[in-house]
């Protein structure tokens, strides 16, 4: 048992340094003037598009968990939880910052008057939270209320997915598949077995039987 802790703690910063693997990637790109004839358009989508990977990557742990038989992978749920908000404060940054070239007070207007950008800035904030009780120590403080408030994740995930997909005015594909993707993990979370025990139990008049 030792040993696989061992493992698991040897294995935590490789896992780290792969996650930052994608911001490394855009800083050496931004370097090298490699971003193409809109370099700020490829920064707000790369840093994006990650945001969304690693809050999927974080809502798959638990089907990974439950087909794998590997239970130990959620202890990496925490740190790729905290990655999609490292992802989307860099990607809300870049919009900010450079993109609007640093007048912040003009974001309020942005969110007011787009629509895809108040769905993204929602689920940013949405974010903060989870990020902020990410903690064991909040977990114990909080309580059965961590989980109720955790729960905000799908809905982080679902706005998230719609900023993309409402962005988006020509090609659709990549965005329906990070939706496809989301629908399915959440689908993965219905208790198919327990809601079909329950509509026979409701056709026959009898409640089910718990063991």
């Amino acid at each position: 048992m030792g040993m696989f802790r061992d493992r698991i703690a040897a294995i935590k910063p490789l896992f780290f340094l792969l996650c930052l693997l994608p911001l490394a990637h855009l800083v050496w790109d931004t370097l090298h003037d490699a971003l193409g004839t809109d370099p700020v358009a490829q920064l707000e989508h790369r840093s994006g598009d990650w945001a969304l990977r690693l809050l999927l990557a974080t809502l798959a742990i638990t089907p990974l968990r439950r087909v794998t038989g590997w239970h130990k992978a959620i202890r990496f749920r925490r740190m790729l939880g905290l990655f999609a908000f490292f992802y989307a404060t860099v990607h809300l940054t870049i919009y900010a910052a450079i993109d609007l070239g640093g007048f912040w007070s003009q974001l309020l207007g942005e969110i007011a008057k787009r629509p895809y950008i108040t769905l993204g800035f929602s689920a940013w904030l949405l974010l903060i939270p989870l990020a902020i009780t990410s903690t064991q120590g909040m977990m114990r403080r909080l309580g059965r209320r961590w989980q109720r408030l955790h729960r905000l994740v799908y809905i982080a995930a679902l706005l998230g997915v719609l900023h993309f997909l409402w962005l988006v005015k020509a090609d659709h594909r990549e965005p329906v598949i990070y939706l496809g993707v989301l629908l399915g993990l959440m689908l993965w979370r219905v208790p198919w077995r327990t809601l079909g025990r329950t509509l026979a139990s409701g056709k026959s008049g009898q409640l089910p039987v718990r063991t």
